[in-house]
């Protein structure tokens, strides 16, 4: 049985556990947009599959896939990945679907926040949204958990939680008018606080130079865990993220968490600026109302947007210099699991990366 539930998790005793924590599962879309995905998506169906099979090594996975691509997904996916048809306008469920939250007995629920495409008609990506807007609710139907609907326009990848209290986020992204107008940011803090049982938020002012989603924290900054952070980072005083990464910096060097500890905050550099060629644009369909794909753009490339699993860490590789740093710099802050770096540009073609593409599901009795 799944159902719509009235009350808050916070009101019930729920919290949104850390990245870090166990997990039951993953979840991810399947691309498939040629609007959004050169090639008709086939260069992604390929890195989502490397990702995939990477985070199954810890964890059980489900892809969630269109009607259309159903047979295609199933021949490409190893057999133990779980495909289930799922209808979806694209294929960023960090953002679209839902945020888990647990209590201490080990019961599972879900929050659906309200989905507007990082934006609505005011500089959102992609319209229509309305199939993204019903993903959260599809995977509380098929896990059998109740949810909450949240009366908030939030993407998962605005935020990020030390499961003890403590939110990360930007101020660029929750703050940004085409989100929720009508909010201050005071009204944005207590409902944080209501649905996902945050005492204490860190706003950052940017996320990564150029993040089309409107500076998501998961591209700039994470928790490894409570009281310690990874930033991403870069020495050049002359690349506009050095001034967002320095601020970010200051920000979390001053803070402290809601358990009143000060935050340990680790740079991992970020890779050389990775442009749009014109191969890559050229192999994009051009679609009225869809983010257009212009060469030389440079997209928001960052080894923070990687995904915890349960004995994994799974990262973008860009095959950068710095992309060797980045993996040793994981694996020392990760030392109990195994870092598996995979291609990261086919993902980030689209708007981001490999935790963009997931979504965990924490370890519990449902």
């Amino acid at each position: 049985m799944s159902r719509p539930l009235t009350s808050t998790p916070k009101a019930d005793g729920f919290r949104m556990p850390g990245e870090f924590e166990s997990h039951g599962g993953c979840w991810m879309l399947w691309p498939e947009r040629p609007d959004n995905w050169r090639l008709g998506a086939k260069p992604a169906q390929h890195a989502f599959t490397a990702v995939a099979t990477a985070i199954a090594e810890g964890e059980p996975m489900t892809m969630g896939v269109s009607p259309a691509q159903y047979q295609n997904a199933l021949a490409m996916l190893p057999p133990h990945i779980r495909v289930v048809e799922m209808t979806h306008d694209d294929s960023w469920i960090r953002d679209c679907g839902p945020t888990f939250v647990i209590n201490g007995a080990g019961d599972l629920r879900a929050v659906d926040w309200e989905f507007n495409a990082w934006g609505g008609l005011d500089g959102g990506l992609y319209f229509p949204w309305d199939q993204d807007a019903l993903v959260a609710r599809k995977v509380a139907q098929m896990e059998r958990v109740d949810w909450y609907a949240a009366p908030l326009v939030l993407e998962g990848g605005s935020i990020h939680v030390d499961g003890e209290g403590t939110l990360l986020t930007t101020e660029e992204c929750l703050l940004n008018p085409n989100r929720n107008p009508l909010m201050t940011k005071a009204d944005i803090e207590e409902m944080l606080g209501d649905y996902l049982n945050i005492e204490k938020t860190i706003w950052l002012d940017k996320g990564v130079f150029n993040d089309e989603t409107s500076g998501h924290i998961d591209n700039i900054a994470c928790f490894i865990r409570p009281g310690v952070v990874a930033l991403t980072w870069t020495d050049d005083k002359s690349d506009p993220q050095y001034e967002i990464s320095k601020d970010a910096y200051e920000r979390l060097t001053a803070a402290t968490d809601a358990r009143g500890r000060k935050l340990e905050v680790h740079k991992i550099h970020q890779p050389t600026p990775v442009l749009i060629t014109r191969e890559e644009s050229e192999g994009v369909d051009v679609v009225q109302g869809s983010q257009p794909r212009t060469e030389g753009e440079r997209l928001a490339a960052s080894y923070i947007n990687f995904y915890i699993g349960n004995g994994v860490i799974v990262m973008a590789r860009f095959d950068d210099p710095q992309d060797e740093p980045a993996r040793q710099k994981l694996a020392e802050l990760f030392p109990d699991r195994k870092i598996i770096a995979v291609p990261g540009r086919e993902i980030l073609l689209g708007g981001g990366n490999i935790h963009c593409i997931t979504q965990q599901q924490p370890l519990g009795r449902k």
